[in-house]
């Protein structure tokens, strides 16, 4: 009999895993995962962690099947939350949902659970396995999740073979109102509750309140770009090789305070991202602003009016050599190759069509149609079909 650890979260989706499991025939054993324990920075009074770890016990409790919590707060705060606070002050944004997948779930708790003697670790995700031969080996495959509203492939986008190898995805054909449906049909406590957001098992934080501990408030300006600033009509193609093409509609445009005119001020330039509207606290003009660029050096913040302003879209964005993953590494290209897939710069958005250029420098992601608001330190995730089959960092 083989045998499984399922990180139950406290939510529906891994309760109904669990069960599934089962059903299966395999030995399950629920593992709750304490990742945080510091509540000076949630929203919300209650303690998400305690009701969680209650539900995610009464569910092993109705299922029969041994449970057990680990605290891994202290790999949590090393290798998410540290590396969180060190990407935003150079300016980036990280996706610690990612982070939190590649490095605690599938790395410090699959090796908690292979020590227990699991044959593999599962969890809720929505998202399916599929396994193939290459050149006689066994090689994993990701593929999204069946529900197309919430396909979570991307959130494992980082995953190596090895942990592939060892990972099942009990719910990944199921729809999340099917999913809803069995917990309910088994009197799973967890049947109606709400899905979590906020951070990867932090609980809803606010997130400049979370910066602030370690990120000191700074008074800087905010500038608004005009829409015909001639910077946007420069023309870029004339003559370009498709590398300097490339290599210039990946760029950002470094913008200085002579091409806007100031409108605000802000309280620190790295707790802002591109894209961002809320926060500003700018008000009077016919559109929204929307942050079109940060400077942490300077401090200084551009803003643009609308969501068409152009200073938002690129055609392309690079990955350095160093944050390129491939899931599959026998389908990885060489250098002076290209590939046509689908790709998305953010969990939920619909896949674009896109090519990806290997250079020796690194990867560029060209997209049929500009994007908005690619941003520095998110993923982008690429695909064949279904299947996700590498993503990198975006520089």
């Amino acid at each position: 009999m083989k045998r499984v650890v399922v990180g139950l979260s406290g939510g529906v989706d891994s309760s109904v895993a669990a069960y599934l499991l089962q059903q299966q025939g395999y030995e399950v054993i629920g593992l709750f995962m304490k990742n945080w324990h510091d509540d000076s920075v949630t929203i919300s009074d209650e303690c998400p962690w305690l009701e969680d770890s209650n539900d995610a016990l009464l569910v092993a409790e109705k299922l029969g099947i041994p449970f057990q919590t680990v605290d891994l707060s202290k790999q949590y705060q090393e290798k998410i939350v540290d590396y969180m606070f060190s990407e935003y002050e150079r300016g980036r944004t990280p996706n610690p949902d990612v982070l939190c997948n590649r490095e605690i779930k599938f790395d410090v708790f699959m090796k908690i659970a292979l020590s227990l003697g699991a044959d593999y670790v599962a969890t809720g995700h929505y998202c399916r396995k599929g396994e193939i031969e290459v050149n006689g080996q066994p090689v994993y495959q990701l593929l999204s999740g069946k529900d197309e509203n919430k396909d979570q492939s991307y959130f494992l986008c980082q995953l190596s073979q090895e942990q592939l190898a060892k990972s099942l995805f009990p719910i990944g054909e199921l729809t999340k109102p099917q999913v809803r449906e069995i917990a309910a049909e088994m009197e799973l406590v967890t049947a109606d509750k709400k899905d979590s957001q906020g951070l990867c098992f932090i609980g809803k934080v606010r997130l400049p309140d979370f910066l602030q501990q370690k990120l000191q408030p700074k008074a800087g300006l905010i500038f608004e770009i005009d829409a015909n600033q001639e910077i946007y009509t420069l023309n870029k193609s004339e003559n370009k090789s498709i590398e300097e093409l490339l290599i210039s509609e990946s760029t950002s445009i470094d913008y200085t305070p002579e091409m806007g005119k100031v409108v605000g001020k802000h309280q620190g330039a790295h707790y802002f991202t591109t894209g961002q509207r809320k926060g500003l606290n700018v008000g009077g003009t016919p559109e929204a602003l929307f942050v079109i660029a940060t400077n942490v050096k300077t401090n200084t913040i551009y803003t643009g009016q609308g969501t068409n302003h152009p200073g938002l879209f690129k055609k392309a964005l690079f990955i350095s050599p160093s944050e390129v993953h491939w899931i599959r590494k026998d389908l990885r290209i060489s250098n002076g190759e290209t590939m046509k897939v689908m790709a998305r710069i953010r969990y939920r958005q619909p896949l674009q069509n896109a090519t990806l250029h290997q250079y020796e420098n690194g990867i560029y992601v060209a997209f049929d149609e500009p994007q908005s608001a690619i941003t520095e330190g998110q993923f982008v995730a690429w695909y064949l079909d279904d299947e996700l089959v590498g993503s990198g960092v975006i520089s």
